[in-house]
């Protein structure tokens, strides 16, 4: 089944010749611009989705986007996540799934999610046979897995309840780059999450991603602070190891953006996603949770979801 499934999601990795890689006119072809948008299709038996992003590599956003489907299942909802990070897949990891082998195919030819504490998952780190390879693939073959991961996934199958999702949780990769634009193109986002940190450059970075989300029409449903404040176990005293939150806040406001939720600098949150038992599953009562909890109610407010 392994080699079957490889081949399956894995065979453009043959190499492309690009006949014109810098996409400069040919004489002949029809202009990019007047192609048009690709025609969106909603993602079979999911019923909201949204999608987690940040401009800027290692702020957390891939914790962020598992605690967040995790608080949505702990609030009543079918829920699932999709990691889109080709390049650096996080999921697997994050849910303790790494050794489970790959997934199978329903009767359909549809990948089945692997399922952990009650959410559904799928990620292209479950088809490599070694974690530790790099992907190394071109546009083409970026965009043709992105296509499969969010079209060819039987979101009614992998436990838990039947009938599909109410909510996925698509853990975008950082940047602005292909992948979250064909992905804004393709289905119909519900909105985004924003994560950063309170970082200039990473703020700076978050700001790019709003304005990405604006272009494509997708609305941001607000931004999740990460990391912003550490607190001694000892004496108690907090330390903005990052910078103040003023330019956090002075970006919401320019941009008319809620902030969500301001996640602590905790040692055991990191702990918690390296073991594979997110922060809101293996500590469901501590303040770190509540504030996944909190943010989780306030977007399912914001799609209309109703939870318990």
């Amino acid at each position: 089944m392994r080699s079957h499934i490889n081949r399956r999601l894995l065979h453009t990795t043959q190499l492309l010749h690009h006949e014109n890689p810098l996409g400069l006119p040919q004489k002949g072809a029809i202009p990019r611009f007047q192609r048009g948008l690709p025609t969106k299709r909603p993602i079979r038996n999911v019923s909201h989705i949204l999608a987690v992003s940040s401009a800027k590599g290692g702020v957390g956003k891939s914790t962020i986007a598992a605690n967040l489907s995790l608080a949505f299942a702990r609030l009543g909802l079918r829920a699932g996540i999709l990691d889109t990070d080709i390049f650096g897949p996080s999921i697997p990891t994050l849910f303790d799934l790494t050794t489970t082998g790959p997934p199978h195919l329903s009767p359909s030819n549809q990948l089945i999610p692997l399922t952990a504490y009650g959410v559904k998952t799928m990620s292209l780190g479950y088809l490599q046979e070694d974690e530790s390879a790099p992907v190394v693939w071109r546009g083409p073959m970026l965009l043709k897995a992105i296509q499969q991961l969010l079209h060819e996934v039987d979101w009614t199958a992998g436990g838990g309840e039947g009938g599909g999702v109410d909510v996925l949780v698509l853990d975008l990769p950082p940047g602005t780059g292909d992948i979250q634009l064909s992905i804004a193109q393709q289905v119909p986002l519900d909105g985004a999450v924003v994560v950063t940190t309170p970082h200039v450059l990473a703020v700076k970075d978050a700001v790019k991603g709003v304005g990405m989300f604006g272009k494509v029409g997708v609305p941001v449903l607000g931004l999740v602070q990460n990391m912003g404040v550490f607190r001694c176990p000892c004496c108690g005293g907090e330390t903005a190891v990052f910078g103040g939150h003023d330019k956090v806040l002075n970006m919401c406001e320019e941009r008319g953006i809620e902030l969500l939720g301001d996640v602590p600098l905790h040692p055991s949150i990191g702990e918690d996603g390296s073991w594979g038992k997110p922060t809101v599953a293996a500590e469901p009562e501590s303040e770190r949770a509540r504030v996944f909890m909190d943010v989780a109610r306030k977007l399912a407010g914001k799609m209309n979801l109703e939870v318990s």
